[in-house]
């Protein structure tokens, strides 16, 4: 099998933009009212494939769409649940002898979402104009994974849609697995932080000031304990509305800066990836995408030099980013991939080892798909130690909190109550 060239293809890239944006308004089959757009070259397009496909089209008006918002229309990538049905459907339709174009169109019928729908519908009408499948996803905003969009493209070179659309819907299955095992092991830890600070405002608000006014009756020396719990009331009290303003706020910048600033996003990945157990978490989910994407992109015969470039693109951890930039300028200087991971904090020795041998013995997919299983076992076991550990770290903390508050509140009563005796 000749091997695949991706590069100069890249998934990004917008074979559509000599078209033209255009919003319909057409009743279905059924006499249901649809709003939808298609990018097309003429408005005359749009109206005969909806025509064709049984609408009564009402509208059909030429919009401008400006950087702002594209960017605000930016479509998220689809959940991995409805990928995996997806292509696994499609690859079905595929090989019991339906054309491409039947198959999206039949899943566009099927399926419940109108979003969904209309997702297809675009496709479907892509397909029908010629463009090829891999550049139909590419042109809709990014709602598929760069990595899918390039195997098909590859699998478009060699003939061999139905395996690539399997091994993708493979993927995304032990990705989407492996997402809710680390969603799973931060859900409870979160629910109790929440519940904690919950906690810890309505006291401060409601609770802690009822018994201010009780102190100042009487007339007592307070404990510094008591009076920090006091002012710190007195302080939520005068400044709440302000307080979730600035953290709505912070929250925002973070996210960002985060989203923008690349400096700033390594800053944070690399004291993410220094902290205990998260850690690791981090780390082996970013070794499994790695390993278990390098290996699927070699088992399709996609040139190591744009496998790694590839995996560039697709991990959004500066740190990984930086390595494997290391080892594109290695591969082009006729270095080895393996040295640019030699001695690295964030790749386990285990992997580098199997990655140096692969790379010996020319059976790196193979190697990497080893890595790939031992470390979703590790990260298995590691997500259930986190959950036995957490909880009661959750629970302590969570009465120490209310401890404290109560012994604040107490002492000073107490001691109120042997000086009356």
């Amino acid at each position: 099998m000749n091997k695949s060239n991706v590069t100069s293809t890249r998934a990004g890239k917008n074979t559509g933009k000599n078209k033209t944006r255009y919003n319909y308004v057409a009743f279905d089959r059924d006499g249901k009212k649809e709003k939808g757009y298609f990018d097309a070259q003429r408005k005359v397009d749009v109206e005969s494939f909806l025509t064709a496909n049984g609408y009564k089209v009402i509208e059909i008006k030429e919009v401008n769409v400006s950087k702002f918002s594209s960017f605000m229309k930016l479509e998220r990538e689809m959940r991995y649940k409805d990928l995996v049905f997806f292509l696994t459907q499609l690859s079905t339709y595929i090989k019991s002898g339906i054309p491409l174009t039947d198959a999206v169109a039949i899943l566009g019928s099927q399926t419940k979402s109108i979003k969904n729908r209309q997702l297809f519908r675009r496709i479907v009408y892509e397909l029908n104009t010629g463009t090829q499948f891999s550049e139909a996803l590419a042109n809709q905003g990014g709602t598929f994974p760069k990595l899918l969009i390039n195997m098909i493209r590859a699998s478009e070179l060699t003939g061999d849609l139905t395996e690539a659309l399997d091994d993708m819907a493979s993927y995304y299955k032990t990705a989407d697995i492996n997402r809710k095992q680390i969603i799973s092991a931060m859900t409870y830890p979160s629910i109790v932080l929440v519940i904690a600070l919950a906690v810890l405002t309505f006291l401060l608000v409601y609770i802690v000031p009822k018994f201010d006014s009780i102190f100042e009756e009487l007339g007592s020396n307070l404990p510094s304990i008591t009076l920090f719990l006091i002012n710190a009331s007195n302080f939520m009290q005068d400044n709440i509305i302000k307080i979730i303003l600035i953290l709505i706020l912070l929250g925002i910048i973070f996210t960002m800066m985060y989203r923008n600033v690349k400096k700033f996003r390594y800053m944070i990945q690399y004291l993410l990836m220094h902290l205990p157990v998260i850690r690791d978490i981090l780390m082996y989910s970013e070794i499994i995408m790695f390993t278990k994407t390098f290996s699927s992109l070699i088992r399709h015969d996609v040139f190591i030099t744009d496998s790694v470039e590839m995996l560039g693109s697709i991990t959004n951890n500066e740190i990984y980013k930086e390595i494997i930039r290391e080892a594109i300028n290695n591969l082009s200087s006729g270095e080895g991939i393996a040295k640019a991971f030699e001695n690295r904090w964030c790749f386990p020795r285990i992997a580098y080892e199997m990655l140096l041998t692969g790379e010996k013995t020319g059976s790196i997919g193979m190697m990497m798909e080893n890595v790939a299983n031992y470390y979703e076992e590790e990260q298995k076991t590691l997500v259930q130690r986190l959950k036995s550990l957490i909880e009661p770290v959750m629970i302590i903390l969570l009465a120490l909190i209310v401890g404290v508050i109560l012994l604040a509140i107490f002492i000073p009563m107490f001691s109120m109550y042997g000086d009356i005796l």
